[in-house]
């Protein structure tokens, strides 16, 4: 499969070929809701509004701090940039070691934890395991080595005990990292489990299912052998890629369909809607914080194409 627009990285080829073969090879988890065609979800459908661009980049991270000041990640430069506000230009703040910048999250400490190694390697993430992650300091602007032996960091998750989890949507093992560095690399398994968010509870990780069995899944902490399945999707559909998602304040995953260019939000198992469409190549969604800037409440989506977008049906508030 290939993603419109872009091909994700310069050595996508290679990537793709094994989310071809994970395909092939997909089952379904614990009684799938399957479903169609999506309604437009009431109150949603105006069209996204532009607020934020980084030429040439490929952002595959997101993160916002307290400030509202956004983060994002760029996969084929290894950089991490700073948007300010909406509008704002994008300021280059760090440059992971190893290329394939990927996921955003922060650390219970306050650092921002990058993930890295997400290109052509993390198709044999399970045996090789080349993601890793650092912590950046928005204060100081440092990077510094945290956590290696990841089968990718595609997606991150930090829980209120400081425990982080870690998500390869081109190979199975779900990692876990510890407050102090250490990693479980294969805590959880579910094939190609992309995006990772907890819910308010902390009782939930939940995440989307990009090639494999397509759709959306979530994972109990205390029994990380039984995934739930929330969505499994069906028809055109099932060609949709499912990416980087986020939870609403009723926990409600809202999900960037990669492929077809749409926002979902899903209202119970088996059954979403359309919150925005007309943006191929999104990777990931995020709720905003803070007073200011990319403020609390507000949707924001970010793409392989560089572009940052608010999606206005998305509020939550």
């Amino acid at each position: 499969m290939r993603i419109p627009q872009f091909d994700r990285f310069t050595t996508g080829g290679l990537r793709f070929a094994a989310a071809g073969a994970l395909l092939a090879g997909a089952v379904s988890v614990v009684a799938p809701q399957t479903a169609s065609a999506a309604p437009v979800c009431p109150g949603a459908g105006q069209a996204p509004i532009l607020v934020g661009q980084v030429p040439g980049a490929a952002l595959e991270g997101v993160a916002v701090d307290e400030d509202g000041r956004l983060y994002t990640t760029d996969l084929l430069s290894g950089r991490v940039f700073r948007l300010d506000a909406p509008g704002a230009p994008a300021v280059p703040v760090a440059t992971v070691p190893d290329g394939g910048a990927g996921a955003l999250a922060w650390a219970s400490d306050g650092s921002l934890l990058v993930g890295y190694g997400a290109d052509a390697r993390v198709a044999l993430g399970d045996i090789t395991r080349p993601g890793a992650v650092a912590k950046f300091d928005p204060a100081t602007g440092e990077l510094t080595p945290f956590a290696s032996g990841l089968s990718a960091a595609d997606g991150l998750a930090v829980a209120a005990d400081g425990v982080t989890y870690a998500t390869n949507d081109f190979a199975t093992q779900i990692g876990r990292i510890f407050p102090d560095g250490t990693v479980q690399p294969d805590w959880a398994t579910l094939p190609s489990a992309n995006g990772a968010v907890l819910s308010s509870d902390d009782r939930y990780l939940y995440m989307s299912r990009t090639f494999v069995n397509p759709g959306v899944s979530r994972i109990p902490l205390a029994n990380p052998g039984a995934p739930e399945d929330l969505l499994t999707l069906s028809g055109f559909d099932v060609l949709a890629a499912p990416d980087g998602l986020a939870l609403d304040s009723q926990d409600r995953p809202v999900v960037p369909a990669n492929a077809k260019g749409e926002i979902w939000r899903l209202d119970a198992p088996g059954q979403y809607c359309v919150l925005a469409s007309g943006l191929p190549t999104s990777s990931m969604v995020i709720y905003g914080r803070g007073s200011d800037g990319f403020s609390a409440g507000r949707l924001f989506r970010i793409g392989f194409d560089g572009a940052i977008y608010e999606i206005p049906g998305g509020f939550d508030g």
